[in-house]
């Protein structure tokens, strides 16, 4: 590569599973076609296949993975002393009993320690004495082994949302079992306070981590994700498409068993001939899939016609809180069928088998996916609070509803599937709008923008 192009380090602490992955990938590649040289250093799994593994997910970039594997295969995978390209197994923002990546709340200083001190080694491998500018996501130990090893370094930081819930709950009363809590608050609120300006996805999200953080508005830089372009309006062969997904490779699955562990038999299939409502994501407190499901149960008996729900995601093992199958039992409500966790490649398919996007979560920084939706066509069900808030245009790409209110939730359902000419004009204004406002060139070349700035010393546009 030419030798005047700025070199661009981007970490991401996480191993390839939420919208954050897909968000760093498409901005790595955004900064490339901008003139930077794009080194990404990542987390991986190696031992969950192939959607996991950092050099599957993220291809044709040059890549330095950090793999977890070795670690989980240690008695205490959060304390490990591992080797070169791997670390102890990553934290989290979420409290998931039983889960391999605890809340970052309950590790202890030495747990701590040994984190930065395999990030700062793993920074050093990257080559990141020789960058110009570190683009880190999120708020994690990768922000202190750069702060410690690497003080000369601009930051540009990422800030996704899922960070600033737990710095909410620790401000609201942290659980007992989150003994470490404090501490981890005054550390990410130093990591963000280190970043020379933090990226987030919506002006509403801007005032949110300012005010979370404890941060001037004007440290913040709004920039919406984009999406793909093969996220796009296509014919497919419905019934084959959810036959496959749901009969002859099932990926649904029960607490403690493995994907397929939930399928389905031909006869099992009749709604899905009807109005489709998908919901696509992570099976976390924040989404409200109990909610969903029940709003689902009450709207049921108003519609007009025959109609489904298919929840698409939910990493396998990964659930706070009830699991939608133990809703879907509880309730006793039929033609709700849960899809398991799939490839983002895999998903343009399955939303465009689909009428309605339905997305019920609260506190959403931004909500990629409904972005993604409208981009093939489909008019969306989304909350009237935050990210959503500004994605969705009620009445004109979409609806709108209060959080938590599962009757409002119903209704809107029962207005999307009841109302089909309504419903594909909202699709159609919802595409436009989406090819509109969040085409990654666009996005990519205003961050580029911000990170020019930071390294020409000029002053960047809030």
């Amino acid at each position: 590569m030419p030798s005047d192009l700025k070199k661009l380090l981007m970490g991401v602490y996480f191993y390839p599973r939420g919208g954050s992955a897909h968000v760093s990938r498409a901005l790595a590649r955004e900064f490339e076609r901008s003139g930077f040289e794009v080194t990404v250093l990542a987390g991986s799994r190696s031992d969950l296949g192939e959607h996991a593994r950092a050099s599957s997910f993220y291809s044709r970039l040059d890549l330095r993975p950090v793999d977890f594997t070795p670690a989980l295969r240690s008695v205490d995978p959060t304390r490990v002393d591992c080797g070169p390209g791997s670390a102890p197994m990553h934290g989290s923002y979420e409290d998931r009993p039983g889960a391999q990546d605890p809340v970052l709340a309950c590790l202890d200083d030495d747990a701590y320690e040994r984190q930065v001190e395999a990030w700062t080694r793993e920074l050093e491998r990257a080559g990141a004495d020789e960058a110009d500018l570190l683009y880190l996501h999120h708020l994690t130990p990768l922000n202190e082994a750069a702060a410690r090893a690497f003080p000369h370094l601009p930051v540009l930081g990422h800030v996704h949302g899922t960070e600033l819930l737990m710095l909410e709950r620790i401000a609201a009363g942290a659980p007992p079992a989150w003994a470490h809590a404090e501490e981890w608050r005054v550390r990410l609120c130093e990591w963000a306070a280190a970043c020379e300006r933090i990226v987030v996805g919506n002006a509403g999200g801007l005032e949110r981590a300012a005010r979370v953080l404890d941060l001037e508005p004007e440290r913040f830089v709004a920039v919406p994700n984009g999406f793909d372009p093969t996220f796009a309006p296509g014919r497919i062969d419905r019934a084959a498409h959810w036959r496959h997904a749901l009969v002859e490779s099932p990926q649904g699955w029960r607490p403690g068993k493995a994907a397929g562990s939930v399928a389905y038999e031909d006869a099992d299939l009749a709604a899905l001939d009807g109005t489709v409502l998908t919901y696509v994501g992570r099976f976390t407190e924040v989404k409200r899939l109990p909610l969903l499901i029940e709003a689902f149960a009450l709207a049921r008996p108003r519609f007009a016609g025959p109609a489904s729900l298919v929840l698409v995601g939910g990493h396998p093992g990964e659930w706070e809180g009830e699991h939608p199958i133990e809703t879907i039992e509880r309730l006793g409500v039929p033609d709700v069928f849960l899809a398991g966790w799939h490839s983002h490649d895999d998903l343009p398919d399955f939303l465009r088998a689909s009428d309605i996007l339905v997305h019920a979560s609260v506190n959403e920084q931004f909500g990629q996916v409904l972005v993604e939706a409208m981009a093939c066509e489909l008019p969306t069900i989304a909350v009237d609070r935050a990210g959503p808030a500004e994605i969705v245009d009620d009445p004109a790409t979409g609806w709108l509803v209060e959080p938590d209110d599962a009757e409002a939730l119903a209704g809107a359902m029962v207005a999307a599937v009841n109302e089909p000419g309504d419903r594909r004009l909202r699709g159609r204004r919802a595409r436009g709008e989406a090819v509109g406002r969040y085409a990654w060139e666009t996005i990519g070349n205003d961050l580029a923008a911000v990170a020019h700035g930071l390294l020409d010393g000029a002053p960047t546009r809030g």
